[in-house]
């Protein structure tokens, strides 16, 4: 059996920064954005390929303890983003220019189809992002 990702759900306090983040400096596509302006959909998304994105839950739709427990432990250490090469060039040129600092990287790293290239950086909610590129 193989799996596809469907989406991924970030607890996010401020849902305006981390669409600025995720769509201008990470060039990924908006969801349901309006809608959720609107008022008519709880919380937009953000598309990471055809298959999967990125859900922005706002923290009136965190459970009790997420939004009251700050100091519990992170239940994920981060998650990556893979991309070509060129692709991968045109996010760090669009990270320098939006001051977001990489907090490690470029580095030779183990994914899912090999070795490749990765630099992580920090999401305004604090999630690790790994974004990464494969040689052919």
């Amino acid at each position: 059996m193989e799996l596809v990702l469907d989406h991924i759900v970030l607890n996010v306090r401020d849902v305006e920064a981390a669409l600025t983040f995720y769509t201008r400096v990470l060039g990924l596509t908006p969801e349901r954005v309006e809608e959720y302006r609107r008022g008519h959909v709880p919380f937009p998304s953000v598309r990471l390929s055809k298959n999967t994105i990125l859900d922005l839950l706002p923290e009136q739709w965190w459970s009790a303890s997420e939004a009251h427990d700050e100091q519990r432990t992170p239940n994920m250490n981060h998650f990556c983003m893979a991309m070509e090469k060129q692709e991968w060039q045109d996010v760090c040129d669009k990270i320098a220019l939006a001051d977001v600092a990489v907090d490690k990287g470029p580095m030779n790293l183990f994914g899912a189809r090999g070795d490749g290239v990765s630099i992580y950086v920090t999401d305004p909610a604090g999630n690790r992002v790994e974004l990464r590129y494969y040689e052919p």
